[in-house]
């Protein structure tokens, strides 16, 4: 009898522990696509309504020097998940493997087998993991596929060509498509300015629109697993072009940009009536989602327990029918989507997390995504693999005196010429068209002073070059492919 009741004791005892210990946080990270420096109300936006971030500022942490790991799509969705930057990641350059057309879906270039991701990390340290949106680093079928990368659940685009169209007839659910009622349609066309009808332009469009879904099934990823901890990844594919919203977002800003005109498709991408009007409607419906989401999270009980992320994973872009002058896109830094200049790879970043971050802040402290890695891991109490990144938790939860300090960012991007930059301090480094002439000089710019890079000071500076070019040589992994590889020549040189 006293042995049962012994055991009966240690059983509760056990439970009384187990009730005590804190229930690790979820972690929720929302991905904006194309989605400049200064388009939304905490940097600065005045055209485009985005309350539900600008409450989030206000109840969280507004970073003001923040950055991409590089300034395109896949190698820098690759370097968040990894925890690398553009010197080591795997994937450095958007690789394309398949078509437009549903039969040519191929996706991009997977990640290989074994890698190391942030999710597999959160899975091991017991969170449920989830993504809903553009993932782009490989397809079912592939090792790239994210319910071998380290996701439980996966809904959305597995193809970063098919995420063009905002109306397609299918996304992914885990390996297999979920079909839209949604027409099959060629979304890069060009119409006659001459003949082009109100109709023609409807004809790009449809009934399920693809963003409205990922946050349904976000929300339900989000119900289904409540009782924690859950990592959820949700990278949206707005504002990316095409220009493509559903007439409700867009009816509340046509007649508020007078000199609007059509857009034919003459730049790529489907053509749009009102192209101003789309482009703000399709960002005031992602601020909406935001405030979805919070919402649910503090309908569920969870908020104090959750912290909600946002940021995007490059510049906004130049071409399908955008203004990125007309909307100050950049923030007036220099630089668009595929530049290593600050408006190409300067990042808006908010986190929100009550009784955590303190309200209202302002953070300048230079960061970049391949630190979410280590930062999870420090919130997650997990283990990290060799990630180029520190944990930004004490300065999120402001204790910066406990806050790892690093001596430069660094930045290798293979594509428009072959591309470098160095942030060392208020210093920044620049080289462009290295392909072209691998003996390209430096760029040199006091981003204190100078934070559109108006001035190039490198005259002035020939130890900062000297320091840039050893940076080079000590960062500078080759790459796997030689499509990715420019600076091989030149690294030679340096030894």
């Amino acid at each position: 009898m006293k042995q049962v009741i012994l055991s009966w004791a240690l059983m509760m005892l056990g439970l009384a522990a187990s009730a005590q210990r804190p229930q690790k946080p979820n972690i929720i990270y929302i991905y904006a696509d194309d989605l400049g420096y200064g388009e939304t109300g905490p940097y600065g936006q005045t055209k485009i309504k985005t309350p539900n971030l600008d409450r989030m500022a206000r109840e969280g942490m507004t970073f003001t020097q923040h950055y991409t790991g590089t300034p395109v799509c896949a190698p820098a969705r690759c370097m968040l998940m990894t925890g690398k930057h553009g010197g080591h990641a795997y994937i450095r350059g958007n690789y394309e493997m398949g078509g437009f057309t549903d039969e040519s879906e191929g996706g991009q270039m997977p990640l290989p087998e074994g890698t190391f991701t942030l999710p597999k990390m959160l899975k091991l340290a017991g969170y449920a993991t989830g993504i809903t949106g553009k993932w782009g680093l490989g397809m079912a079928g592939t090792t790239g596929n994210p319910l071998l990368q380290g996701f439980d659940y996966f809904y959305g685009y597995a193809d970063q060509k098919q995420a063009h169209n905002y109306y397609p007839t299918h996304l992914w659910e885990n390996d297999h498509w979920d079909k839209l009622n949604n027409p099959a349609f060629l979304v890069h066309q060009r119409l006659d300015q001459a003949r082009a009808t109100e109709k023609d332009f409807e004809r790009f469009s449809g009934t399920d629109y693809a963003p409205a879904k990922m946050t349904e099934k976000a929300l339900r990823f989000i119900d289904q697993h409540k009782g924690g901890p859950f990592f959820l990844y949700m990278p949206y594919t707005i504002p990316h072009v095409a220009l493509q919203a559903p007439k409700q977002y867009v009816d509340q800003y046509i007649g508020k940009f007078p000199d609007e005109k059509p857009y034919y498709g003459e730049s790529g991408y489907s053509p749009c009536r009102y192209p101003l009007s789309t482009y703000a409607a399709m960002i005031t419906f992602l601020d909406e989602q935001v405030g979805i989401v919070m919402k649910k999270v503090r309908e569920l009980g969870l908020d104090k327990n959750t912290i909600i992320l946002f940021s995007s994973d490059n510049g906004p872009t130049f071409n399908g029918g955008v203004d990125p002058v007309f909307f100050n896109s950049n923030g007036g830094l220099r630089g668009l989507k595929m530049d290593v200049f600050e408006g190409g790879i300067r990042e808006p970043f908010i986190a929100r997390w009550p009784g955590k971050i303190k309200p209202g802040s302002k953070n300048d402290f230079i960061s970049a995504q391949f630190d979410m890695m280590a930062t999870f891991a420090e919130i997650a109490g997990a283990k990290t693999n060799q990630t180029d990144g520190i944990s930004l938790l004490p300065t999120l939860t402001g204790n910066e005196k406990m806050q790892k300090q690093r001596e430069y960012l660094y930045f290798e991007y293979p594509e428009k010429g072959g591309q470098l930059a160095i942030r060392y301090g208020d210093w920044k480094g620049v080289k462009t068209e290295l392909r072209k002439n691998p003996d390209n000089r430096w760029m040199i710019f006091n981003l204190k002073d100078d934070p559109s890079e108006t001035q190039d000071v490198a005259a002035q500076h020939p130890d900062l070059i000297e320091k840039f070019d050893q940076i080079v040589k000590k960062e500078h992994q080759k790459a796997h492919i030689n499509e990715w590889e420019f600076l091989d020549n030149k690294m030679k040189l340096l030894k």
